[in-house]
């Protein structure tokens, strides 16, 4: 008789074991799933805090008082101190045209036309947000340096090797990211978010 109850025991208290064994795994399921999904929402954002034109991805309510939680989030946890979007709009792309993950060793021709604004620039970082260093000490070009052709349209290589003309150096760095900044832009920001013809287009080239 006490070894049929001490039977009965082991398995319920087996029963019990599992229901609570189960019942950690979802517990822990969805607080991963909404740590994942908070995780996302700051570094990536969404359809409601960014726009996307072709590879670029700029945080439309960046340093405004309205701004959302998350563009507040993303800029605080990027430890950069963003100027108002209604001032400067900042494009951060870190593929091609094509959707390819950008890499260092790849080459890569930027396209363009000088953007709507009364000044830009176009920086190349590696993954971590660091300049690369580099024996010419070339980072960037703005409005003011870019050698443009007659019809007012500019083609920047990026690329390991020196190239002719608008040249960023990438180097070893690997992975990279294209910073494209716009300080008072003159077009209206449907023009500027939404017209993919206005901002310049990435093409890869060739890899090694």
């Amino acid at each position: 008789m006490l070894e049929l109850t001490l039977k009965k025991f082991r398995k319920r208290l087996v029963a019990i074991s599992a229901r609570v064994i189960e019942a950690c795994l979802v517990a822990a399921a969805i607080l991963a799933l909404g740590l994942f999904s908070s995780w996302y929402l700051v570094e990536a954002g969404t359809r409601l805090t960014t726009a996307k034109v072709g590879p670029w991805v700029t945080w439309t309510s960046a340093a405004r008082p309205d701004a959302d939680p998350y563009t507040r989030a993303h800029f605080a946890n990027a430890g950069t101190l963003a100027v108002s979007s209604e001032v400067q709009r900042t494009y951060v792309a870190k593929t091609d045209s094509a959707g390819e993950r950008l890499h260092s060793s790849c080459e890569y021709l930027i396209d363009g036309r000088f953007p709507k604004a009364e000044w830009w620039s176009i920086v190349v970082f590696d993954q971590r947000g660091r300049l690369i260093p580099n024996a010419a000490e070339r980072h960037a070009y703005t409005s003011q340096t870019v050698a443009l052709a007659t019809n007012g349209t500019f083609t920047m290589a990026m690329a390991r090797e020196a190239r002719a003309g608008n040249w960023l150096p990438t180097g070893g760095a690997g992975r990279l990211a294209v910073v494209l900044t716009l300080v008072e832009p003159r077009a209206p920001d449907s023009t500027i978010v939404g017209d993919e013809g206005g901002l310049p287009v990435i093409r890869k080239v060739k890899c090694r």
